[in-house]
C-alpha cells in the first residue's frame, strides 16, 4: 500500500489505482464512521427492553459491541446472562420493537456529534453522482432517527439494517444489491466503516473498503486488515487528495 502522512497526525493509505471517490455507490456505517453518541440511550435500551419484555436482567459488560449489530449484541448479552436461546428467540421481535420505540420516545435527548469531514465527503461524493446508503448494525428505526437528529438524513436513499439481517456480511450484501438497483447492475459499491468487522463483512461480498480511524480502532489496527483506503478521518482523506469541500 502507498502510505502518505500529513504532518505528524493525519495518516492516509490508498491502494495504488483505487479511486476512493470514483465508485458508483457507497455504504456508510453509522456509529464511529458518520457520528458518535455522547449519551447511552441506544445501548441502554437493550437491557431495559429485555427487562420489560422478559423480566430478565442482562448487562453489556464483556459483550463485543464495536462492529457488532444490535441483534448480535442482544443475543450475546442474553447468552452471557444464561437465557436459553429457545426462551429468547420467540421474544426477539418484541424486544427489538421495544428498543426502537424507546429510542424514538427519547430522540430529543440524543446527544450526537459528527465525525470530521462527514458532510464535506458526502457532498463531494453526491456531486460526483454516487448513490449513498447506510449499512449499519443499528435497527432501521434507530439508524434513521440518528441520521435525522444529526442532520444527515437527506444524503441517504437506502440502507441495510440489523433487524432484517443480523449477520453484518448478509446485511452489507443486501444493501449492495439495493445500491445496484439504483446505480446499475454493474455498479461499483464501496463500504465505509471504522471497524475490522466492517472490512471483513465487505470482503465476504468482494466489496472495496474505506476504513476510517474515527471509532475505537486505530489507523494501524485497521490498516492491518488491508482495506483499499485507510484514513485517520474523512477530513484527512479529503485534504490528502486535495478535494475541495
Amino acid at each position: 500500500m502507498q502510505t502518505t502522512q500529513q504532518n505528524s497526525t493525519p495518516r492516509i493509505a490508498i491502494e495504488p489505482g483505487f479511486a476512493w471517490d470514483g465508485q458508483n455507490a457507497y455504504l456508510f456505517d453509522i456509529d464511529g464512521t458518520l457520528l458518535r453518541s455522547r449519551d447511552r440511550i441506544h445501548m441502554d435500551s437493550i437491557a431495559a427492553c429485555v427487562r420489560s419484555v422478559m423480566g430478565f436482567e442482562i448487562t453489556l459488560a464483556g459483550v463485543s459491541v464495536h462492529g457488532n449489530t444490535d441483534t448480535g449484541i442482544l443475543r450475546e448479552a442474553c447468552q452471557r446472562a444464561g437465557i436459553a436461546a429457545e426462551e429468547l428467540e420467540p421474544q426477539v421481535a418484541a424486544i427489538l420493537e421495544a428498543m426502537a420505540q424507546s429510542v424514538a420516545d427519547r430522540r430529543e435527548e440524543l446527544n450526537l456529534y459528527l465525525m470530521p469531514g462527514v458532510k464535506d465527503a458526502l457532498s463531494h461524493l453526491a456531486r460526483r453522482g454516487a448513490q449513498l446508503g447506510v449499512a449499519t448494525g443499528n435497527l432501521e428505526t434507530i439508524g434513521w432517527i440518528k441520521l435525522e437528529v444529526a442532520g444527515l438524513r437527506e444524503w441517504f436513499r437506502f440502507g441495510g439494517f440489523s433487524d432484517h439481517f443480523p449477520v453484518r456480511a448478509e446485511m452489507i450484501d443486501h444493501a449492495a444489491g439495493k445500491a445496484r438497483e439504483l446505480a446499475g447492475a454493474s455498479a461499483t459499491v464501496c463500504v465505509v466503516g471504522d471497524t475490522p468487522r466492517d472490512i471483513e463483512a465487505a470482503r465476504a461480498s468482494q466489496l472495496p473498503v474505506i476504513a476510517v480511524a474515527t471509532g475505537n480502532f486505530t489507523f494501524d489496527e485497521l490498516l492491518a486488515h488491508r482495506p483499499e483506503v485507510c484514513a485517520t478521518s474523512l477530513a484527512d482523506l479529503m485534504a490528502a487528495t486535495q478535494v475541495e469541500p
